[in-house]
């Protein structure tokens, strides 16, 4: 990671902030996501989190003008996020700012825009806007700069005892422009107790090309209140001049539940952070991940699981696939506070490499502070099976063909797990292109795996 610029990423966006006209009443949280930010030092080799995820792509272009108001087709959005067989609500938002001709009805009754929230949707943002990740480790200086340039964001609230009928679908698209952009997005999502949600969280770019110069900064907050249920993908689909920098932070209350899908195509740089919080007892979080860069793509995972009270459990299970000379990132952590007794953890993270020069840095962690909890972790890297690909051959099945099905047979359980099927089936041929094969390939070939 080279250091050349260092501090002018941060000069420059601040500069940029000042042109930024926010909320009277997020202008504490304004205020100190900047002085934050600005006292941050720039992560280098030698930061441990960011050791394997090069910040070169912001370092040579500060990403410092304005997001474009860009005018969009209907078309384009379903082309780019119609999930077939799911039927959702669709909130969308193009560089940031949501677009009321191309969103359902629907979606625009279930959420409220901070710029729109009365003044006890005021009062509930407040309470809980920057308190799940507050002091952790994982609130980077990207955090403070969503921070400080806060001046819209997407509250979900679901009353006690409610459930939405339809999954709740946020678009987030990115457009082409002459000048690098930089587009802030904040998501806040509040489960009273006995609430239940399916929230699905889209990042793809209108433009397949290169022509994709957006930094997408992310966060999305979910507090799950007592007996929730939340149902959250989060799918990384931009393309691969896009570089996104997201994370996720839970807040699970007592016998709350989540269950969790990210799914990382890669980019020039992808990065997420992942921050799961149990805070009241029988609480349980399922969580897995899919990532598949290519090229020269870098793409990193940074996970943990904060056990803080008794009797809670946790099941995480991320798999990547690296081709070409793409480079890919796994940190998952699992922290047992000293009060956590009677847990049960469990993390794996296994890996495939396609080619010689694609590179895997994995790193799960156990931190343990009690002494009656059952917990385990594990890592691989392998490559795929001469003798199975062979095997495959030797039945007439060509070797591209061979590679996809042994590619999917690896990851293919954690796509059958998804709660959604249609989810798991529009995600297949998205992820047979990363293995060499057309959109239009026989589907039945890697269904079947």
């Amino acid at each position: 990671m080279a250091d050349t610029n260092t501090g002018s990423f941060q000069s420059e966006q601040l500069a940029r902030l000042q042109s930024v006209s926010g909320l009277q009443w997020l202008a504490d949280i304004n205020r100190a996501g900047a002085e934050a930010f600005a006292a941050a030092a720039w992560p280098t080799r030698k930061t441990e989190a960011w050791k394997y995820c090069s910040l070169r792509a912001l370092n040579d272009n500060s990403h410092s003008a304005p997001a474009p108001v860009a005018a969009v087709a209907q078309n384009d959005v379903q082309q780019a996020a119609s999930v077939a067989g799911l039927d959702a609500a669709r909130l969308v938002l193009v560089n940031g700012q949501v677009n009321t001709a191309l969103s359902d009805a629907l979606a625009l009754q279930q959420v409220t825009l901070f710029s729109q929230a009365d003044a006890a949707q005021q009062d509930l943002i407040l309470t809980h806007l920057g308190q799940t990740g507050h002091a952790h480790p994982s609130q980077h200086l990207f955090n403070q700069l969503n921070a400080a340039a806060l001046n819209e964001g997407v509250l979900v609230h679901v009353g006690r005892n409610s459930r939405l009928e339809k999954p709740l679908q946020l678009v987030s698209l990115t457009t082409t422009a002459e000048q690098a952009f930089s587009v802030e997005q904040r998501v806040l999502v509040v489960l009273e107790t006995g609430a239940e949600l399916t929230l699905i969280e889209q990042f793809a770019s209108l433009d397949s090309n290169s022509a994709d110069q957006s930094f997408t900064n992310n966060l999305t907050e979910l507090v799950i209140g007592d007996n929730a249920r939340l149902t959250h993908y989060r799918l990384n689909l931009m393309q691969e001049a896009a570089v996104f920098v997201g994370s996720s932070q839970v807040n699970l209350k007592r016998d709350a539940n989540y269950q969790g899908f990210h799914l990382g195509l890669g980019s020039q740089m992808t990065r997420n952070d992942i921050l799961v919080r149990h805070t009241a007892g029988g609480s349980h979080c399922e969580m897995s991940g899919v990532y598949v860069p290519q090229g020269s793509q870098i793409i990193d995972f940074h996970t943990s699981i904060e056990h803080e009270v008794p009797h809670c459990t946790s099941n995480e299970v991320f798999r990547g696939i690296i081709n070409d000379q793409a480079r890919a990132a796994f940190n998952g952590r699992i922290h047992i506070h000293p009060k956590a007794q009677k847990t049960l953890a469990e993390l794996s993270n296994k890996n495939l490499l396609l080619t010689n020069k694609a590179e895997i840095n994995t790193k799960p962690e156990l931190e343990i502070y009690a002494d009656d909890v059952k917990c385990a972790h594990g890592a691989t890297v392998a490559q795929l099976d001469d003798k199975a690909r062979f095997y495959l051959q030797s039945r007439g099945i060509s070797e591209q063909e061979a590679q996809v099905m042994l590619s999917f047979g690896f990851i293919n359980e954690l796509l059958d797990a998804l709660p959604h099927e249609a989810i798991g089936h529009w995600l297949r041929p998205l992820l047979a292109q990363r293995f060499g094969r057309p959109q239009a390939f026989d589907e039945d070939l890697v269904e079947t795996v």
